[in-house]
């Protein structure tokens, strides 16, 4: 359910779009996109836009229920697994492997893309209600 207002429209509209238990991925510059998922791309540069400063504007309209994360990010990206643990203390986050993460991609209303360049740094986010 959508909170706020955001400034890209496609990523708004997404939002406002999503009903309880849809889910949306934000993703690194390298993560495939299945052909039957909404591709909004916002890669620019390596590193740009990042993972987190997406993350952090979808937030402000986005209420999230549940967070899944490739478990390998644990441990081949540690500084990006603390501050999504950090970011959703309160929220429940499954970790499954990289290769089941990619076929859950194909769930999803859209696959947003990032400029990002750390590995598995990729996120599902389940819809939750602000009621």
């Amino acid at each position: 359910m959508k909170k706020r207002e955001l400034l890209n429209s496609e990523i708004s509209y997404l939002i406002s779009k999503l009903g309880h238990t849809d889910t949306i991925v934000i993703s690194d510059a390298g993560l495939p996109i299945p052909e039957n998922v909404q591709r909004i791309d916002l890669a620019l540069l390596p590193g740009n836009p990042s993972l987190l400063d997406v993350l952090e504007a979808v937030l402000t309209e986005m209420e999230v229920e549940k967070v899944t994360i490739a478990s390998e990010m644990e441990i081949k990206s540690p500084e990006l697994y603390k501050k999504i643990t950090e970011i959703f203390e309160d929220v429940e986050i499954e970790k499954i492997s990289h290769s089941n993460f990619k076929k859950e991609t194909s769930r999803s209303k859209a696959v947003i893309r990032t400029g990002e360049f750390t590995p598995f740094a990729n996120v599902i986010l389940q819809s939750g209600v602000v009621f």
